[in-house]
């Protein structure tokens, strides 16, 4: 196989490549209107990469308490089967001056933020695990 440098790089190499497929982010298909493919998932079921599959992934996925997983070739019957998440790395413990924005920034993305993910092409996180999300994000020390 050939590698391309991010979106840009693989969708050039699948097109100056007869018969090629790559792997891109759905936001950057969906932006450029690139073809996409329906996939049969765990459950058996072919899937189409949207919003609803892509959520139904980290739904039917077992999440641990520390968040880390994949959430491809998740079991749910609608979930697309190369579903990934997009993950924030943030300290524990922050000074005040620039903990405090993030926090507010974190909570505001997981409460009115959420309905706002869809329209920009991002898939919304299943309820429960915002849920789980924000107990954790309110754990973060602010000193």
């Amino acid at each position: 196989g050939l590698g391309g440098k991010g979106n840009e790089g693989v969708t050039g190499l699948v097109k100056n490549t007869p018969g090629a497929i790559g792997y891109v982010e759905l936001i950057y298909a969906r932006q450029n209107k690139l073809p996409v493919m329906a996939l049969k998932n765990a459950a058996g079921k072919v899937t189409e990469p949207n919003m609803k599959s892509i959520t139904a992934a980290a739904a039917n996925t077992q999440i641990p308490a520390d968040f880390r997983v994949s959430i491809t070739n998740s079991p749910g019957p609608e979930a697309y089967p190369i579903s990934g998440f997009t993950y924030l790395l943030v300290y524990g413990k922050m000074p005040k001056q620039a903990g405090a924005p993030i926090v507010q920034f974190l909570n505001w993305a997981l409460t009115k933020g959420q309905a706002i993910a869809e329209p920009l092409d991002y898939a919304p996180l299943p309820k429960d695990l915002t849920q789980r999300v924000l107990a954790q994000v309110k754990g973060i020390a602010v000193q």
